[in-house]
């Protein structure tokens, strides 16, 4: 393996993530998620332009100073106003590289209210839903899934738009 900056060097995530699981004493190697059904995604019931359109994050609501931060669940909330801040301390990604000041790069409400006002999309669900990062393949799809969904259903949402951070 090379240790010259210049070339980059390849991590088996998928080796390391078993190596972590095995020395924590589980049973069961860590296998990457997958789902062995139908894949869960339908066509458009009709153009974008007649659609509402549900914003779907991985990120949370900034808790209040002084505050601690609840306890992650899935939620559903107003987008009026757009929050300022989202929390993301506990997430990892290249922070040096980029940074998640701008709500709008993970976020867009503003975009697609834009593109409602364009006619581009029918009309935007008024709440967006956020579901935590979490490396549960079970609570995914047992419990996160599920009440992502039903929150949706309840706004009337068409077509789900999924910004991960």
């Amino acid at each position: 393996m090379s240790i010259d900056p210049a070339h980059r060097s390849f991590v088996s995530y998928i080796d390391k993530s078993r190596e972590f699981y095995a020395a924590n004493g589980y049973a069961n190697p860590y296998t990457w998620a997958y789902d062995a059904g139908t894949p869960p995604f339908a066509e458009l019931p009709g153009p974008l332009s007649t659609l509402r359109v549900g914003l779907l994050t991985t990120t949370y609501p900034m808790p209040a100073p002084g505050e601690r931060l609840a306890a992650k669940s899935p939620y559903a909330q107003a987008v009026e106003p757009g929050p300022d801040a989202m929390f993301t301390d506990d997430l990892f990604w290249d922070k040096h590289a980029t940074h998640t000041r701008d709500t709008e790069s993970f976020l867009p409400i503003s975009r697609l209210q834009e593109q409602v006002a364009a006619g581009r999309i029918g009309s935007l669900s008024p709440r967006f839903y956020g579901v935590p990062t979490d490396y549960s393949q079970r609570r995914t799809n047992e419990q996160d899934a599920p009440a992502i969904l039903s929150m949706m259903r309840e706004d009337a949402v068409d077509v789900a738009f999924l910004v991960p951070l």
